[in-house]
């Protein structure tokens, strides 16, 4: 999910967000995502922050071949249909009220072969985290917004991580709690800014959990 559409001409960004699909084509495939701004608002259209990472993964040789990934906040499941395409079994996560149209969305663009290898559940950050296990990469594209969210984004980020879990974080940081944010998740987690595309204004984010040295 995202905030609000954050291009210079409000009008115009939000024409797209009205478009009732938007493609796109990774790893050599069609992919048609149905958005739903009038009803679902945010969680259901594409924001750059999305279609940037995507790009990332593919591109960057990012290896997700028989990886597990979790897509958190996922909205339209974009991400997380790329990270299928790409080889990775995958949890694609976002609140109840999102999960029948990004479950429309991932069955509708992947092949029965790969759609057997994804799963889409219901995940509030901080709350039912038994539910989930650690994950050897963790993808988030626009989901740090809300300053009452970060106390339970980051307990989520610490549950689903090990030592080896690589979280990939794909924003554009608007305003000054997203930098407040940042300084949450360097207590935890080394941070390193490893994209940034300048026509987006998108930052892509690689976080690892810090060592902890037993005495």
């Amino acid at each position: 999910m995202a905030l609000v559409p954050y291009s210079d001409n409000g009008v115009a960004s939000l024409k797209r967000f009205h478009n009732l699909n938007a493609s796109f084509n990774f790893v050599n495939h069609d992919i048609q995502i149905k958005q739903d701004w009038k009803q679902l608002g945010v969680a259901a259209v594409v924001w750059d922050a999305a279609v940037v990472l995507c790009m990332y993964l593919e591109s960057e040789g990012v290896q997700l071949q028989d990886s597990s990934v979790i897509e958190l906040g996922a909205g339209t499941g974009l991400v997380g249909i790329v990270a299928a395409l790409l080889g990775a079994d995958v949890t694609i996560t976002d609140r109840d009220v999102a999960l029948e149209f990004l479950r429309m969305n991932v069955k509708d663009n992947l092949p029965c072969d790969i759609l057997r290898k994804v799963s889409v559940k219901s995940l509030n950050w901080g709350q039912s985290l038994d539910d989930f296990s650690k994950y050897d990469f963790i993808l988030g594209a626009d989901i740090i917004y809300l300053e009452e969210t970060f106390s339970d984004l980051l307990k989520t980020f610490l549950h689903v991580t090990s030592e080896n879990s690589v979280i990939l974080l794909s924003c554009r940081l608007r305003y000054q709690r997203d930098y407040v944010f940042m300084d949450m998740m360097k207590e935890h987690f080394t941070v390193a800014d490893v994209h940034y595309d300048t026509n987006t204004d998108v930052h892509i984010f690689r976080a690892q959990r810090l060592c902890t040295k037993e005495l």
